[in-house]
């Protein structure tokens, strides 16, 4: 259910969601 929303969040907001992986400190 998590990547479900991963994937949701990305479609949406991508911005958003690259703002969260730099937050966490992940890089891809």
């Amino acid at each position: 259910q998590r990547r479900r929303l991963l994937d949701y969040v990305k479609n949406k907001d991508v911005e958003r969601y690259r703002s969260v992986i730099q937050r966490l400190g992940l890089r891809k």
